[in-house]
């Protein structure tokens, strides 16, 4: 599986002096100081900007004009989120597999070349069935990027033991540059489009792939310099990792299924917001201005949450943010006036990756690192699980009764993962550093 190796290696550090946290931290892994520890982190989650701020959650934006131009339902544009998670998913199960053969970084970078091109390709598409497998394929090549970015966020963690928490939320918290990036481009692009194409949505894809590229180029970079001095610091690659027993998932079986459930309570609200914004009457300036919002409050939430992550070894943290999701998600769909909807934005903007960033966490604390890949599959896998229910269950409500009800199930399913996360306790007393 993949992960970090050799104990041997590791045990240098821990007989250094702990008067120096810094020299601690650059003995291990050579990085010079928390500075660049920091920057290579941010560089890296211009991954997650791709895998998920350009490559899923731009769709969001997309949905209505691709709904009314292409005669969707809810139900079937719903389907194309779903179709994206089932390729998240298969990307998840074949992960273990392939990182025995393949470097973290190798696969974060093909990942990302994938992801870039399929986005391209969007752009001549209109037939419902082509667009369905693009989706299965970008959702494939997104998991490349997510679960070995978190795998190389997790190695660059234990640099800088008092920042793991931080290094993992900015790691997660890149999704949204590429919120942003999104909420930028689609309207500008759509502007350009109604000059020069039929369907004006498919401009949008160009102008989305085109950002892929741009971010790839500083994400790969800080991949392949994280991999290189955890080789370096281990002696060993991904695929010669000597693993100890593997942890039974029963004993994380609670984390696992309140995140199985965040799945399906964010993606509702993550594909459908836009359009219960539209159908409320709120102006075109008004959701940019919400979706702008949303990702910079996603991009500040690694500071916000990085010391909870790091305190929390258990269920707590997943707990505590998805109530908090729940409530952000209830928000709109009780009351429709611009001001609960931006707050509402801020809130889930602010909390929805570091629910992800959580999992990445408990796995660091409670696993050993040559078990750090196998323990973000897992939890990625039943992430993928929701995902794929999510946005037909919910969108099949929303046809039946309303984008408001839709929303509130969400809600509900977000509770209940809550209390799910809760009953989660840690699986060791001290973290695995």
């Amino acid at each position: 599986m993949s992960g970090v190796t050799a104990s041997n290696p590791r045990q240098a550090p821990r007989a250094t002096p702990p008067a120096s946290e810094h020299a601690d931290a650059a003995h291990a892994t050579g990085s010079p100081g928390r500075a660049p520890t920091l920057w290579l982190a941010v560089s890296l989650s211009m991954g997650s900007a791709i895998a998920l701020g350009l490559a899923r959650f731009s769709y969001a934006l997309l949905l209505p004009p691709m709904k009314s131009d292409l005669g969707w339902s809810f139900a079937q544009a719903g389907a194309m989120n779903t179709a994206n998670a089932l390729g998240y998913l298969l990307g998840a199960l074949a992960f273990p597999r392939l990182s025995r053969r393949w470097s973290a970084a190798a696969l974060f970078v093909g990942g990302c070349v994938a992801t870039a091109l399929l986005m391209a390709i969007t752009g001549v598409l209109s037939d419902t069935g082509a667009l369905l497998v693009q989706r299965v394929a970008t959702g494939i090549a997104s998991a490349f990027i997510f679960v070995s970015g978190g795998v190389l966020a997790a190695r660059r963690a234990t640099s800088r033991p008092r920042d793991a928490g931080l290094v993992l939320g900015l790691y997660y918290g890149g999704t949204g540059w590429g919120i942003v990036a999104s909420a930028l481009l689609v309207p500008a692009s759509a502007l350009f489009a109604l000059v020069h194409r039929a369907h004006d949505w498919q401009m949008a894809w160009f102008a989305l792939a085109v950002a892929c590229v741009a971010l790839s180029l500083i994400a790969a970079r800080a991949a392949r310099r994280i991999d290189r001095q955890h080789v370096i610091h281990t002696g060993t690659g991904d695929a010669t990792a000597a693993a100890p027993r593997a942890t039974p998932m029963l004993r994380y079986a609670f984390a696992l299924a309140g995140y199985g459930l965040f799945g399906v309570g964010y993606i509702g609200y993550m594909t459908f917001i836009i359009a219960l914004l539209r159908n409320g009457g709120m102006s075109e300036g008004v959701v940019t201005g919400f979706y702008l919002l949303l990702g910079v409050a996603t991009i500040v939430s690694a500071r916000i949450w990085s010391k909870l992550l790091d305190r929390m070894r258990g269920g707590q943290a997943l707990a505590l943010l998805n109530a908090l999701l729940a409530l952000a998600t209830l928000m709109p769909a009780i009351v429709a006036h611009p001001v609960v909807a931006f707050a509402s934005g801020v809130l889930f903007g602010a909390t929805f990756l570091s629910a992800v960033a959580s999992t990445t966490a408990f796995v660091r604390h409670n696993l050993p690192p040559t078990h750090w890949g196998r323990g973000i599959s897992a939890f990625t896998i039943v992430f993928a699980f929701g995902q794929i229910v999510g946005p037909t269950v919910i969108g099949w409500v929303s046809d039946g009764v309303g984008l408001e009800r839709g929303l509130i199930y969400s809600a509900c399913l977000l509770a209940a993962g809550a209390v799910l996360a809760a009953l989660q306790t840690s699986l060791s007393q001290t973290p695995i550093r």
